[in-house]
């Protein structure tokens, strides 16, 4: 199977290749790492496995622990393919190829690539998270992984953020910038393995996806408010 890790580790020479080695070892297939942030001596990086299915990640956990100054974070399925450069320019011109149906093509790539688990395309109430109870929103498109009904967390349609509700599960959330339209994509908490939260790095590439196909898309996102699923919070 295909796991994503993200790695706390000193940001020196030689601590890249321990994790590597110690991978490696481990029975784990490295097919890509991403850099997210490199600062005070510390980096964080993202690493694209293929695992053996009948092998176990503790050991795995394990060692990487041992590794003087490293953590992980989290570790989870991946869907898909790794991420290459130029995945999000494909996935915009594919939006403004086909703008009848670019929301839903959105929605659909983006746990992709973002190693994500589902998206929902949502239309919120402004005053969401001023209300005794939460409030309902409209589902307007979901992923073909995403639960029936998707539960959402309290979001207002203000700016894009990550945030981690109670039962493990983590979402990043973009507005639209119109209709109270928000894009959310979660990662579940999946026993043995722990998903990391969204990076602010994540956060920012998904704010940017959902920008310009707020400008590819216009005034059809107006349309989106249609009922066809309503949850609550």
């Amino acid at each position: 199977m295909l796991l994503r890790l993200r790695v706390t580790l000193p940001d020196r020479p030689g601590t890249l290749g321990q994790v590597a080695r110690t991978l490696g070892v481990s029975g784990a297939d490295i097919v890509q790492v991403v850099v997210l942030e490199r600062l005070g001596g510390r980096a964080v990086d993202d690493f694209t496995v293929v695992w053996p299915g009948a092998a176990r990640v503790e050991r795995m956990l394990a060692g990487l622990g041992a590794i003087p100054g490293v953590r992980v974070d989290g570790v989870w399925r991946a869907i898909g393919a790794p991420t290459t450069t130029g995945q999000d320019a494909e996935l915009l011109a594919q939006v403004a190829a086909n703008p009848a149906d670019g929301l839903a093509t959105l929605v659909d790539a983006v746990p992709g690539l973002l190693a994500a688990d589902w998206a929902v395309a949502a239309v919120v109430p402004v005053d969401w998270a001023s209300r005794a109870g939460g409030g309902d929103a409209t589902v307007g498109h979901a992923s073909w992984r995403a639960p029936v009904p998707p539960q959402l967390p309290e979001v207002t349609p203000l700016r894009a953020r990550s945030m981690t509700t109670p039962d493990g599960t983590h979402y990043a959330v973009a507005p639209f910038g119109r209709a109270g339209l928000v894009l959310v994509v979660a990662r579940e908490h999946t026993d043995p393995l722990t998903a990391a939260a969204f990076h602010s790095t994540e956060v920012d590439r998904l704010a940017q996806l959902v920008r310009a196909s707020a400008v590819i898309l216009g005034d059809r996102l107006d349309l989106v408010g249609t009922p066809s699923v309503t949850v609550g919070s």
